[in-house]
């Protein structure tokens, strides 16, 4: 298995994707191929003792900046590291790709290059958030902030399949993110979506609240990417100032002090589990490949742990996995039988065309 990195993608590149590559290198024995500038990626690895590793450069004279344009991007930067990342993938050079770049640019380029999955309008960012009892998986965290019902019903599924075979959970409880649970709250996305998954093949729950990302009732949550980003900004912003204020709470009490230090273990495993860095990255699901979305400020550790999930995603085999089942569930161009009362479609582009095709 070989890890195609986008070695110019984050904030601090490209000293940060060689560090997590060389330390993911070391600990796995996953072989890497580092995608950029190769003079500069040659000189952060003499910084490492890299010796004996497997890992090797493949040059890109270009590189997607943070705000450009996803399209753009893609078309015009055709020697960009993100998109020689995914030309690999595509090559069969590398099995999957990493990259703490812009997300929008790596969706795009994955689309492009790889393309979806049959049966799959638009490919999700999903991203594993820490709960009372283990993890929940949010998607979608940013990759489209404009939906119809059936892409959220779309993101349910896959999200069930990934949670069932990455994170080996057993009849995964699916839940769609809204402002109440009752069946009369929601907007117009959400009403529709929810009438679609009441008859999914799978254990949803209906609509669920934002507190019930964190308490371990539910395993997957189900929102558009507009909402699902501001989940995500608001928590990794929430944990980063409760981090702060409880350290100047201590700093500022002596008994605080000592009491901190019978407890720092605690606090350690506290520090651990809101930590993004922990989880790594976001998977794009619904690509004919392996896609791993990082933080733009992520930390070596954090990339490194990104090429491990990248590495579990494909042993896991999730997408052979996923058109599996969607080809169990949906046999040839089922119809529903709500079309004409304007029901619309759960899962376009492949053979799924309603309700009745989710449901099997």
């Amino acid at each position: 298995m070989v890890v195609a990195v986008d070695a110019m993608g984050g904030d601090n590149a490209p000293a940060v994707e060689v560090e997590g590559a060389v330390a993911a290198a070391r600990k796995w024995g996953i072989p890497i191929v580092l995608v950029g500038d190769s003079s500069r990626i040659e000189q952060e690895l003499s910084n490492h003792s890299a010796e004996g590793l497997d890992i090797s450069i493949r040059h890109a004279s270009q590189v997607v900046g943070m705000h450009d344009s996803p399209s753009d991007a893609v078309r015009k930067k055709k020697d960009s590291s993100i998109r020689v990342a995914f030309n690999l993938a595509k090559t069969g050079e590398a099995h999957a790709v990493v990259s703490a770049g812009n997300s929008g640019a790596t969706m795009a380029a994955g689309m492009f290059v790889l393309k979806r999955l049959p049966g799959i309008d638009r490919p999700a960012i999903a991203t594993i958030m820490p709960n009372l009892k283990d993890q929940t998986l949010v998607l979608d965290v940013g990759g489209n902030v404009d939906c119809k019902p059936q892409h959220l019903a779309q993101f349910a599924f896959m999200g069930e399949v990934f949670v069932r075979h990455v994170l080996k959970k057993s009849n995964p409880r699916v839940g769609l993110l809204s402002n109440g649970e009752e069946e009369s709250k929601g907007n117009e996305l959400t009403r529709e979506a929810h009438r679609f998954l009441k008859k999914a093949p799978f254990n949803y729950l209906g609509y669920i609240e934002g507190r019930d990302i964190y308490n371990g009732s539910v395993d997957v949550v189900v929102c558009d990417g507009f909402v699902g980003n501001v989940v995500l900004k608001v928590s990794e912003g929430l944990a980063e100032a409760l981090g702060t204020m409880l350290s100047k709470e201590i700093r500022q009490h002596p008994l605080a002090k000592i009491g901190y230090l019978l407890s720092r273990g605690a606090f350690k495993s506290f520090k651990k589990k809101v930590d993004y860095a922990e989880y790594g990255g976001a998977p794009l699901l619904g690509i004919e490949g392996t896609g791993i979305i990082a933080h733009g400020g992520s930390s070596p550790r954090a990339l490194m742990n990104a090429i491990g999930q990248a590495r579990d995603y494909v042993a896991s085999k999730v997408n052979e996995k996923l058109v599996g089942q969607l080809s169990q569930v949906a046999g040839d161009d089922i119809e529903c039988p709500e079309r004409s009362n304007g029901a619309g479609k759960v899962l376009e582009g492949g053979n799924v065309s309603g309700p009745k095709g989710v449901a099997g």
